[in-house]
């Protein structure tokens, strides 16, 4: 609506016959103008202007311009009543007052509203010969552009009051209080963007604390959104006689701009008709009027002119209509208040102007006592706490039940109304408990959720371990708290809660007790003729046995991943295979370190697929090394190289086309060889494999390369295939210091080398630093030309570096 008024401006300051000005150029009402002194009577009431939102036939206006003392400009305060864009109003529907003129009220307007009006428009124009007559005639002779100037400005003054409660709600965020806490203003913007329609960009909090405010504010005009109520409480185009006005201006060649194309095409049709009216003394300035108490500030966007063509400032009063209370609508139907809390907040939406203007005023939040009386609490809006702040001063639970339904009331204007009603709840001494299911539900070792049962959740305040801090919790249903307890560094044992409420002095103390966890057991895979079977479940380090069918287990290795372990569990005597037959069906209790023990039924299932290793052959690859290391250990393989082997099919007897061979190292490295990739039959009963440890592997890769058959019926057990090593670049073996200093040798990774020697045995050697980060590393003098080297990923095993002449240099 700022842009439109913004257009309308540049619409009605220039010739008709000059360019037409675009919204990006037209300039924003940041001019301050004159103040006028605003009154309404109705019914013997009286309300300053701020808390009028409508006009009714018999109010009583009193009008007075507040001037500067020493004003050398005689205005002229003229206001005319309309009926229509068809219907032009008679002159005694204008008055007028002589700001200038301070003997016995002349500068003082009084009307009364006459029956039939539906808009006020309200003019300051520099005194002249003649100019009360001329602006009556202007506005007699074309009623419809007057009509639709004063909806415009009334609803854009509307708006401007939403965009100027958010602008100074960001700016006091920004300079004042929040400096040290830089997510308050994350927090308050929706809740201002909520209470008054506000467009946020939510790309602003991405940006640094100190330029988030600047980014919320960017582009003012197009931050308000359509508001339902603000548009009604403007009398509409669509009702009455100003229909004829809306669907006249339908037709105009400007009336296909979507959304806004009436208001596009009224803005045309005024610019036309008000410049028709310029004279050589007139020019018509449309003024926003913002509102506080009694005053009305006049906020323009072009400064008047005192010259040849004088400036008629023109602004609008509320529409004269039926008032319309807003349809305030509660955030969260369902939700219960706590009346004891402190600064309560009930959370209310659908009504922006009852945050930004002062028209709803007189409220309270109604209840009714135990006996019938009625108890109002004074209420008020607050945009930046997306609600109306209860003062709950007043407020003693023993006058109400535990739990009661209160009304938002006050006064729109001169109505009364009703808003929406909410569920308040009062602070009462009560047993709160431990939901049955979660009496062991404490476990040690990590964060734990437990449920508590009792009444009013809404008057909780705050839920702390005793002597320790205070814990996260929150109210999945009406009568029950989740809090989370943290025990990660905790021991088992006594744990308490303390539950303190709103209004309560004292907190209740909730005894519970935490528990070292049991090993969740969730399967025991077994097939028939294993001598081991792999327990899945959670925290299995606590099993230390289990019995099936007369057959003993004893705990193996256990592994660890996506929150579960994995227990290989091996047969005390391997001969129990014999006791175990495939679909056997039976209870196996598995026995916990605590004396605990677990029941888990177990099916036996048919053989474990199983592959028999027949041969390997390595392909080293090309080594380009200045120094070669050269690798002693029949198992071991050099990273980077490519190894080929073969498997004869064991169970079943012969591979299908689905079967794969997966091959593991250490680090968590694996690879997956299928007939699409690296593997190949020979026949039904032989598979060649072929693993490029280049390709399969990264650098991390390293130690024990193990193989498995994976079918459809599951994987077999891992099998030793060779060990994967990694060797570093060695360069230059320089010796140039004498007999009785060590050589240093250069290259690259040399952190891969843990120690090297003179000699096989190793009598002579030096350890290397581990995580070495050097090129140079001193070594003892070679024998022979050779050197001997135990790499960190197979120290077990001695391999030989052989030094070229031409690398190692004499000793001198």
């Amino acid at each position: 609506m700022l842009r439109r008024l913004a257009f309308l401006t540049a619409c009605l300051a220039v010739p008709l016959a000059a360019p037409r000005v675009s919204l990006a150029d037209a300039a924003p009402f940041d001019l301050s103008g004159p103040t006028l002194e605003v009154k309404v009577t109705h019914g013997g009431v009286t309300l300053p202007i701020s808390q009028v939102p409508n006009l009714a036939a018999g109010d009583q206006l009193e009008i007075r311009a507040d001037l500067p003392t020493g004003q050398s400009v005689h205005y002229l305060l003229v206001a005319a009543f309309l009926r229509g864009a068809t219907n032009p109003p008679p002159m005694s529907w204008f008055h007028k007052a002589e700001t200038w003129n301070h003997k016995a009220g002349a500068d003082v307007l009084k009307a009364s509203v006459p029956d039939g009006a539906q808009q006020v428009i309200v003019f300051l124009a520099p005194q002249t010969g003649g100019d009360f007559a001329t602006l009556a005639g202007a506005v007699r002779g074309r009623p419809g552009a007057f009509v639709r100037a004063s909806q415009d400005l009334d609803q854009a003054s509307l708006d401007r009051s939403r965009l100027d409660a958010y602008l100074a709600a960001i700016h006091k965020r920004d300079l004042g209080g929040d400096q040290g806490d830089p997510d308050r203003l994350k927090t308050v913007t929706p809740l201002l963007a909520r209470s008054l329609a506000i467009k946020v960009n939510e790309d602003c909090f991405e940006k640094m604390a100190n330029l988030q405010a600047a980014c919320l504010t960017q582009g003012q005009d197009a931050l308000v959104l359509n508001d339902g109520h603000s548009a009604s409480i403007v009398q509409s185009l669509t009702s009455g006689s100003s229909a004829d006005l809306a669907f006249q201006l339908s037709a105009t060649p400007h009336a296909d701009f979507g959304l806004y194309s009436p208001y596009i095409a009224a803005v045309m049709d005024i610019a036309k008709i008000m410049d028709s009216f310029r004279t050589a003394k007139y020019a018509y300035i449309p003024a926003l009027a913002t509102a506080d108490g009694d005053h009305l500030a006049l906020l323009l966007n072009t400064a008047p002119s005192f010259h040849d063509q004088l400036s008629v400032l023109v602004t609008a009063l509320p529409a004269i209509e039926p008032p319309q209370a807003p349809p305030l609508q509660p955030v969260d139907a369902k939700a219960a208040y706590c009346a004891q809390r402190p600064g309560l907040v009930l959370p209310v939406e659908g009504a922006p102007l009852a945050y930004s203007t002062d028209y709803a005023h007189a409220m309270a939040l109604r209840l009714k006592t135990k006996t019938g009386e009625t108890l109002d609490l004074p209420v008020r809006a607050n945009a930046e706490a997306g609600g109306f702040v209860v003062d709950t001063t007043g407020f003693d639970p023993a006058r109400f039940d535990e739990q009661t339904d209160a009304v938002l009331h006050g006064k729109w204007g001169f109505a009364p109304f009703d808003g929406p009603t909410f569920q308040l709840q009062s602070s009462h001494a009560e047993a709160w408990r431990v939901a049955a299911d979660d009496e062991q539900a404490l476990v040690v070792g990590r964060d734990d959720v437990v449920r508590l049962e009792g009444r009013q959740t809404a008057c909780v305040e705050r839920v702390t371990l005793r002597d320790g801090g205070a814990l996260d919790w929150k109210a999945p249903q009406p009568d029950q708290l989740a809090v989370t307890v943290p025990l990660a560094g905790a021991g088992p044992g006594p744990v308490t809660l303390l539950v303190k409420q709103y209004g309560m002095a004292e907190p209740q103390a909730v005894p519970l007790k935490s528990y070292a966890e049991a090993g969740r057991l969730q399967s025991f895979t077994l097939h028939a003729g294993d001598t081991a079977g792999e327990l899945s479940g959670a925290r299995l380090d606590q099993v230390t046995g289990l019995s099936l069918a007369g057959v003993q287990f004893k705990p193996g290795e256990m592994t660890s991943a996506r929150g579960g372990d994995a227990l290989t569990l091996d047969m005390v005597d391997p001969k129990g295979v014999e006791k175990l037959a495939a679909g056997e069906v039976a209870m196996a209790k598995v026995t916990l370190a605590d004396g605990r023990t677990q029941s888990l039924k177990v099916t036996v299932t048919g053989p474990s697929p199983s592959v028999a290793l027949i041969g390997k052959s390595v392909l080293p690859g090309a080594a380009a090394d200045p120094i070669a290391i050269r690798l002693t250990g029949a198992d071991e393989l050099r990273q980077g190289a490519v190894i080929t082997f073969s498997l004869r099919a064991r169970q079943p007897a012969t591979f299908s086309g689905d079967d794969a061979i997966e091959v593991a190292a250490g680090g968590g490295a694996s690879a997956r060889l299928t007939e699409q990739s690296g593997l190949t039959l020979e026949d039904a009963q032989v598979a060649v494999a072929t693993l490029d440890t280049a390709k399969a592997f990264n650098g991390s890769a390293f130690g024990p390369l193990r193989y498995r058959v994976v079918t459809g019926d599951g994987s077999g057990d891992w099998q030793p295939l060779a060990t994967l090593v990694r060797l570093p670049t060695l360069r230059e073996l320089k010796c140039d210091q004498g007999p009785e200093r060590p050589c240093e040798l250069s290259g690259a990774n040399l952190f891969l080398i843990d120690s090297v020697a003179s000699d096989p045995s190793f009598s002579h050697a030096i350890k290397a630093p581990e995580g070495f980060p050097g090129s140079a590393l001193a070594v003892p003098h070679p024998t022979g030309g050779r050197l001997y080297i135990r790499l960190r990923d197979d120290p077990g095993v001695v391999n030989e570096a052989v030094i070229p002449a031409a690398r190692e240099l004499s000793r001198r």
